[in-house]
Parts: C-alpha cells; sequence; structure tokens
C-alpha cells in the first residue's frame, strides 16, 4: 500500500527523545517546549509562541484569549476543517460562512463584507493546502471594519505569503503539528502572536488558568499543555524544515509534469503572483466530464493498493452544525464541488520517486 502521507525522520528525533528519556524530563515542564516555541516562533517572525497539544487546541485557545463568545459572529471560509467552526460554536459564538475561491481553494475574500454585521467580531483565515489565503486583502477589510483577525496557519508551514512567513499576519495564529504536517510532533499546535497580553492570556487558557497562588482558579481554561517528549520531535524536524519545502515543492512538479496531460482532473496551481505552491498535500479535482465522483475515484485507486483522502466537507453542510439550526439555507456551490470531484493522492515527505510515477500512472489509467 502506498500510505496518503508517511513522516520523514531524518534528523536529531530520536537523539532529542532520548534527552527526555535519560533526563527524566517527559511532561509539559521539560526544557524542549520552551526552546520549540522559541525557535518556532522566531522562524514565523513573531514574538511569543504557546505550545498546546494539537492544532485545534491552539484554535480553541485563540478564540477564547481573543474574548469572543455569546452573540459574537464570526466569518471563516466554509471550505475548511471543522475545527475552526468548532471552535467558534463551543465559544457560544456563531460561524457565518463564505465560498471558497475556483483557483486556490482559499476563502473568497470578496464575500467578506456583505456578511459584516454589528455582531462581527473576528475573521479566521484558514490557508488550504498549498496556496495562502490572499491575507492582505482580507488584514485591509479587518482593519477597516474594526475586525479581529485568527490566521489559521496549520497548512502552511514553511509557506511565505509575498517575502513574509505565514502565520506572522493577524492578531493572533494557529499551527497544528499532526503528523502530515511538515513539522511533527506526532500531535501538537501552536498559537503565536506578537501582544503581550494575547500570548500571556494563551499560556493561562491552555494550562488551567492556574494563577501565582497554586490550585485557586478564578476562571475556567483547560489542559492543553504540550509534552517535552513532544516538543523535543518538533525540535528536530524544524531543524530539517527548509529541505522538507524543497522536497514538498519537487514532489508537487513531479505530479505536474507527469499528469499535466490528463485533461479530465484540474490540477493544484503551482503559483500565484504571491507565493509559490508548497504542496502541504497534492490535490486534483475531477472535471464535469468524469463520470463519477471522487468517492468512486478514491475506491477505485484504494484497489490498486494507492491511499487517498477527500477533500473538507463544507462547514454549512456537515450535520452537526445543520441539527444546531445553522447554515440554513446556505449555498456555496464552489466548495460544494470541492468536496464532491476534490481528492488527494499520496504526497507525504516519505514518498519516492517510483511511488509518485506509479500513483500517476494508476490516475491515468483510471480515467482514460
Amino acid at each position: 500500500m502506498i500510505p496518503v502521507n508517511e513522516p520523514l525522520f531524518a534528523g536529531n528525533e530520536k537523539k532529542y527523545l532520548l534527552e527526555c528519556i535519560d533526563s527524566g524530563w517527559i511532561s509539559s515542564e521539560g526544557p524542549f517546549v520552551g526552546k520549540f516555541e522559541v525557535k518556532f516562533s522566531e522562524h514565523v517572525g513573531r514574538k511569543h509562541g504557546v505550545a498546546v497539544c494539537n492544532g485545534s487546541a491552539a484554535l480553541d485557545v485563540a478564540v477564547a484569549a481573543l474574548g469572543i463568545g455569546q452573540g459574537d459572529e464570526v466569518i471563516l471560509g466554509t471550505f475548511t476543517i471543522i475545527s475552526c467552526a468548532a471552535s467558534i460554536v463551543r465559544a457560544g459564538a456563531t460561524p457565518v460562512v463564505v465560498d471558497a475561491l475556483p483557483e486556490t481553494w482559499n476563502m473568497d475574500w470578496r464575500q467578506i463584507e456583505e456578511k459584516i454585521t454589528n455582531k462581527t467580531r473576528a475573521i479566521i483565515v484558514p490557508h488550504v493546502y498549498g496556496l495562502p489565503a490572499e491575507i492582505d486583502k482580507i488584514l485591509e477589510i479587518a482593519r477597516r471594519c474594526d475586525l479581529k483577525v485568527i490566521e489559521d496557519a496549520a497548512e502552511m508551514i514553511g509557506q511565505n505569503f509575498r517575502e513574509s512567513p505565514c502565520g506572522g499576519f493577524g492578531d493572533i495564529s494557529t499551527f497544528s503539528f499532526y503528523p502530515n504536517k511538515h513539522v511533527t510532533t506526532g500531535e501538537g499546535g501552536m498559537v503565536l502572536t506578537d501582544d503581550d497580553v494575547l500570548a500571556e492570556r494563551s499560556r493561562s487558557l491552555r494550562n488551567l488558568c492556574f494563577q501565582k497562588k497554586r490550585f485557586y482558579h478564578e476562571e475556567l481554561g483547560w489542559n492543553m499543555r504540550m509534552s517535552n517528549i513532544q516538543a523535543a520531535l518538533g525540535v528536530a524536524q524544524l531543524e530539517n524544515l527548509e529541505e522538507s519545502v524543497k522536497r514538498k515543492r519537487r514532489m508537487g512538479r513531479m505530479y505536474d509534469d507527469l499528469l499535466k496531460d490528463t485533461n479530465s482532473i484540474k490540477l493544484p496551481i503551482g503559483r500565484t503572483e504571491y507565493a509559490e505552491n508548497i504542496y502541504w498535500v497534492y490535490g486534483v479535482v475531477l472535471e464535469d466530464s468524469v463520470p463519477f465522483e471522487a468517492e468512486e475515484m478514491m475506491k477505485r485507486l484504494g484497489e490498486r493498493r494507492i491511499g487517498t483522502r477527500p477533500f473538507f466537507w463544507p462547514m454549512h453542510e456537515q450535520p452537526v452544525f445543520r441539527e444546531m439550526g445553522l447554515f440554513d439555507g446556505v449555498s456555496m456551490p464552489v466548495a460544494e464541488n470541492l468536496a464532491r470531484r476534490g481528492l488527494y493522492i499520496p504526497s507525504g515527505l516519505s514518498l519516492t520517486d517510483e511511488q509518485i510515477h506509479q500513483v500517476a500512472r494508476a490516475v491515468r489509467e483510471l480515467l482514460a
């Protein structure tokens, strides 16, 4: 089986993990946590990094740190992972969605202003799959309308918007270090900000809102701490990030070349005027001429022992939110088409050239 993703451990991962075990520092109080926070925030160009247990937790902390709650509205792209909308709903606020752009699959910034009301407090900007959202245009809208911006850069580790690292924009940003990310800690995430107050608030929320007097609490937080073992893995992975990004871009260009004459699928855009694709995943969208949808394509590739994943299912079509009475009558045709016609093929850092050729050959044959 060719897995859709397999992480690559080619550096100091084992050495740093053994340091944790030999020293006995395996909890969140070990030294690698602080080291990882400093190194990662420096890489992104942020003043503060707050390591947490996963990317979804990072979003929960970001929303809570900004004080978003009951009666507030938050705008986000409908084509994203459920964690973004779930953080809004858990805070007691209401998610308001915009459609995706058909070219880059990111949120359509042109629809944002028409969604703003006197209840709107913030915009969550999830960068999707390989190319960043047009964050400069979104920040301009936010400035004019006095809105906060949460930048979800979970899929953009190592990516730039123009010359600046993704995750360095907005009031607060979040990352995920799940195994399919360019830097993995197994599970893990981070909240980043330049604001001293937001940083301190985030640190408190991830640690049960402990105060100077231990076990004395004036409000509720979460136990969302990252362990020293996870952080050790992250430090080692970060040391090889530049090479990992080069590797992913090379893999993406190989797929582009091998699949360029396959007229029945839409390939990801290699470059825009503001970014070169990082190919976090290699996604394809079936053209209307293909008489079946992505689910069937995934089944057929699976029969050839090739792993795949579906595209995101839009937030406005999620049963859990529909049952809550959210998104009644909402239609987002671009995102709905991407969800039904899109999939991504193997693109993990451990993928070999031979496997890439094998996958591309199978895709071409199935669509011939």
